[in-house]
């Protein structure tokens, strides 16, 4: 069994999350997202809609995610791709380049984002709509 890992807060869910999530399970026969934690959340400086709890629900329900994990700090990706035995991890190439150490353990792809659609852009676009 190929297994594939992920990284992400999947705040405020939409196609291009969905979109990401396919693409990254069309890699593999097991799809694990390790899903930022509220506390991560806040080290990063991003604040979520959605806590953690209903994060993970609204992931555990999408048909390509096989595990859903808590993503606690930068570091653990190397002990993440070992402990669940992951043979491809997965980001947007607006992280290339960032996660190529994983290259001893596993194969690393960055997949394109979806153009025009983004958690960021829903924020700033009901913030406008808001302010009228």
């Amino acid at each position: 069994m190929k297994k594939v890992i992920t990284y992400g807060t999947f705040d405020l869910l939409h196609w291009g999350h969905i979109s990401i999530l396919k693409r990254a399970r069309e890699l593999g026969d097991h799809l694990t997202v390790a899903l930022s934690t509220d506390q991560f959340n806040s080290i990063k400086c991003k604040e979520s809609y959605h806590n953690y709890e209903n994060r993970k629900f609204i992931l555990e329900s999408i048909r390509y995610v096989d595990h859903v994990i808590p993503e606690d700090s930068w570091d653990q990706k190397i002990k993440d791709v070992k402990n669940h035995n992951i043979d491809v991890f997965v980001m947007g190439d607006d992280w290339k380049g960032q996660f190529d150490f994983l290259k001893d353990y596993c194969e690393v792809i960055y997949l394109p984002r979806t153009v025009g659609i983004s958690t960021s852009k829903i924020k700033e676009d009901l913030l406008n709509l808001q302010n009228g």
